[in-house]
């Protein structure tokens, strides 16, 4: 298990050090068995973040995601986090003022993480496959550059189907209705 966890370890540093010394505009840390972010990240990468505008932490164990991460990585455009365990998200996510496109699917939001309606440049939102019953759609309605909001696989409510063009602007995703059994 200690060899394991140790090539883990190895990956993640080899994988920060490649975007930093190739002064890349991404960190790919998906599929990197983490639990939280590794707080020696904030410090080996600190010459850089302001230069990474992806990073991918989809396919780990993450429980959270901390305001200090979301400031430290404050030029993102695109933030992958599907396939962990959230299910809430920082109120400085509001602070990424060039956040376009977060990927949640595949995590534990009970609820729409209200955060993301206050986002200013936000374009995608997938919520693919969370336990996602309730939406805020008046919320919605109002974030004037959201093309596309993934809701499949999530147990929404009636009320969020009723959501159609001119109501909202964007591209609204839902599974089919599942057909009510006859008794």
């Amino acid at each position: 298990m200690h060899r394991r966890m140790g090539e883990a370890v190895a990956r993640v540093a080899r994988k920060v050090n490649e975007t930093v010394e190739n002064k890349r505009d991404s960190l790919d840390l998906a599929n990197c068995k983490l639990m939280s972010f590794p707080v020696g990240i904030y410090k080996a990468m600190r010459s850089v973040t302001e230069g990474i505008h992806r990073i991918s932490l989809a396919n780990n164990e993450l429980k959270s995601i901390t305001g200090r991460f979301v400031t430290t990585f404050s030029q993102l455009r695109e933030l992958n986090l599907a396939g962990n365990y959230l299910h809430r998200l920082p109120e400085e996510i509001t602070s990424l003022l060039h956040l376009r496109a977060i990927d949640l699917s595949r995590n534990r939001f009970r609820r729409f993480p209200e955060p993301l309606a206050a986002a200013p440049a936000l374009e995608t939102i997938d919520l693919e496959e969370n336990e996602i019953a309730e939406v805020p759609t008046d919320k919605l309605a109002s974030m004037a550059l959201l093309r596309s909001l993934n809701l499949r696989a999530n147990p929404v409510g009636p009320e969020v189907r009723l959501l159609v063009r001119p109501l909202v602007p964007f591209e609204l995703l839902l599974s089919p209705e599942e057909p009510i059994p006859k008794s």
